[in-house]
């Protein structure tokens, strides 16, 4: 039973949905005009050319019948894909008819929050029968999650334009989006001065004397030089070879309220590109949120927290986790700065919705658990 209902539901969304031209309204208008003057006149001229006009217009809609029937379509995108990025992918068409070819056909997209946005149609004059042929298209997924059903459709007015007929065709084949990756106003600027603070945050966390430097503000005062001070006039600094590898450690909280969705989708974008940013720049990620604790790179690459953002939903959660590591630098995403303080997060950079406002929200946009 499900099989069959399957194979129903795969008919009706493949059946063919059918637009008539302006010429095909020129055409039919003109069928009236020579039937009505044939049954005014009865002048068998006139029936012989009506007849000729209807014939011309049923062989129309049977050919470009023909010419959609019988065609497939796959599509390939690359591993990593972030949102709201054009990527490259690989459309292959193919023509399963025996003998019969296919002409004019084009694909295009279908306008879906639920399916990729092709940036043109791609236009085939001819697909052979039998043969495959491969156009590489450029592709954008308007959000992060996971695309299940990415639906196309297939276009033709061949042979005459009267008619242009599409079919819709839906690949059932799973695409996990990262969330965008790519700064969005604001984001530069708060990279630029969490790698100020990341910088000042290691100075001098190892324990064999590297050089004596001149003191920057907010330094902490444990580390003056007070002979060396003295000596220059100028406050200077001990510094310290660092011993360990530099380590982010990112929480994002899930625990948020149904009024602040809009802000978590915000946050999970900003997150990626912060881990994406200060991967690339060589820091390790220690990355967390409620129950989910990764690292970079012993337990694998960035593409894993990647991955886990482009599904992460809002979740509620009884208890606020404490921090791991003493010597990390901590940034975390939560509207509940309070609690994470009064859970040890005192020396991190808390990112409220009043530090991290929500831009305009693009019209595009959904909520992958919506």
């Amino acid at each position: 039973m499900g099989k069959r209902w399957q194979h129903i539901r795969g008919a009706l969304e493949r059946r063919i949905r059918y637009k008539i031209t302006r010429g095909g309204m020129l055409f039919t208008a003109g069928i009236l005009a020579v039937s009505l003057a044939a049954l005014i006149s009865t002048n068998n001229l006139f029936f012989l050319i009506a007849a000729a006009m209807m014939a011309t217009l049923l062989v129309s809609g049977l050919v470009s019948r023909l010419c959609l029937a019988a065609l497939e379509l796959d599509f390939l995108v690359p591993e990593h894909i972030p949102a709201r990025r054009t990527v490259p992918g690989r459309l292959f068409v193919r023509n399963q008819k025996w003998v019969m070819p296919s002409f004019s056909i084009r694909v295009e997209g279908v306008r879906d929050d639920a399916s990729p946005a092709l940036k043109s149609g791609v236009y085939f004059p001819l697909i052979a029968a039998r043969a495959t042929l491969e156009e590489t298209v450029e592709v954008r997924f308007p959000a992060r999650g996971a695309y299940r059903e990415n639906s196309f459709a297939f276009f033709t007015s061949f042979p005459f334009g009267f008619l242009e007929k599409s079919a819709r065709v839906t690949l059932r084949r799973e695409m996990i989006v990262y969330p965008s990756i790519d700064p969005q106003p604001g984001f530069d600027d708060l990279l630029a001065g969490i790698a100020g603070e990341i910088e000042t945050h290691f100075r001098g966390l190892g324990r064999d004397f590297y050089r004596i430097r001149p003191y920057e503000a907010l330094e902490s005062a444990r580390h003056l030089d007070w002979k060396a001070s003295a000596h220059t006039g100028a406050l200077q600094v001990r510094e310290f070879a660092r011993e360990q590898e530099q380590t982010v450690e990112i929480f994002l909280d899930r625990d948020i309220p149904h009024s602040l969705d809009d802000w978590f989708e915000h946050a999970v974008d900003c997150c990626a590109f912060l881990a994406w940013r200060l991967s690339s720049q060589g820091a390790a990620i220690h990355f967390r949120s409620n129950g989910f604790e990764f690292r970079q790179p012993e337990d694998g690459d960035i593409y894993a927290i990647l991955k886990y953002l482009a599904l992460v939903y809002p979740q509620s959660s009884n208890a606020t986790e404490v921090p791991l590591d003493d010597t990390s630098y901590k940034i975390v995403f939560t509207p509940r700065a309070r609690r994470f303080m009064e859970a040890g997060w005192t020396n991190a950079n808390v990112l409220t919705p009043e530090v991290l406002p929500v831009p305009v929200r693009s019209p595009g946009a959904t909520r992958p658990w919506a």
